[in-house]
């Protein structure tokens, strides 16, 4: 039996890291990319006296990655609109992929909440949180890849963790409570109730599109049930024909837009206790690949 590479093996774990550091899939390939470029760019020997060559690739990857964010703030000031986290497909809607390693894990570290408010985080405190929270790597080990003092890291990841608890509701919904609000946030919308709407959202609710100016896309969040309920009664009134299906996003209940055959946007939900909270709509073409590829 031939047994897998122990080298090309980490590539699902250096991808699942790479997409949590930076919130796109297209992003993360890249830097897996160039991180096994410098790999063996190495000389033989080079590579032999690498101990732990999984711990390399990662420290090389996380490096690549803490280097990108910076530079990617820059770009995301020129973004047209709302920028959002790269929304994921669940195994059923790619059932395209047939390899493991192609797959990013889904669990709470991909939920879209989760990755907005990475967002917020400067690039040291994003990477020290995820290294250290999500995958556990000793503060000793994140300061060597941040290049700040183990004590700094403690500090990057508290600040951090404040965020995300910060953000949290109290009581997470269960995630079947959640397909039923969407689920009924879908036939209300087919139906254009926009009493029935209302009813199913936070009265504070916020939602925000990201078209990067390659679809058609408000530019600013909306706010309040009464306003984004209206709106999404509107779409139809200028679009008839889109249609929506159930679908999962980043491993939560999400909904998926189609006009004329072809997938235009990608609905990611936030609910608090009975009523959803935050609406992501995502319609940069560039962010649907991964839901078109199939």
């Amino acid at each position: 039996m031939t047994r897998p590479d122990p080298i090309t093996s980490e590539r699902r774990h250096l991808t699942n890291l790479a997409y949590r550091l930076l919130g796109s899939l297209a992003d993360a390939e890249d830097v897996v990319q160039e991180t096994y470029a410098r790999w063996y760019a190495l000389s033989a020997p080079a590579r032999n006296a690498i101990e732990a060559p999984g711990a390399w690739l990662t420290t090389v990857a996380s490096r690549i990655c803490l280097t990108q964010l910076g530079s990617a703030r820059v770009r995301r000031e020129a973004y047209v609109g709302e920028w959002i986290p790269e929304p994921l497909p669940g195994r059923a809607e790619r059932p395209d992929v047939v390899d493991p390693a192609d797959r990013v894990t889904l669990d709470e570290s991909v939920d879209m909440a989760f990755l907005i408010v990475l967002e917020a985080m400067t690039p040291a405190e994003r990477v020290a949180f995820v290294l250290h929270d999500v995958y556990r790597y000793p503060f000793a080990e994140v300061a060597g890849i941040v290049g700040r003092s183990t004590a700094a890291c403690r500090q990057l990841a508290s600040s951090a963790r404040r965020r995300i608890q910060a953000s949290r509701a109290p009581v997470a919904t269960p995630t079947a409570r959640q397909a039923d609000l969407v689920r009924a946030f879908k036939a209300a919308w087919e139906a254009q109730d926009i009493a029935a709407l209302v009813g199913l959202l936070d009265p504070d609710v916020t939602a925000t599109a990201d078209g990067g100016g390659l679809a058609a896309a408000r530019l600013e969040p909306m706010y309040g049930g009464e306003a984004v309920a209206r709106a999404c009664a509107g779409i139809l009134d200028v679009l008839p024909g889109m249609t929506f299906s159930e679908t999962t996003v980043n491993g939560r209940p999400g909904l998926l837009s189609r006009q004329d055959g072809v997938t235009v946007t990608v609905f990611a939900f936030h609910v608090e206790g009975d009523r959803i909270k935050h609406i992501w709509a995502i319609r940069n073409p560039d962010k649907l690949r991964a839901w078109t590829a199939a």
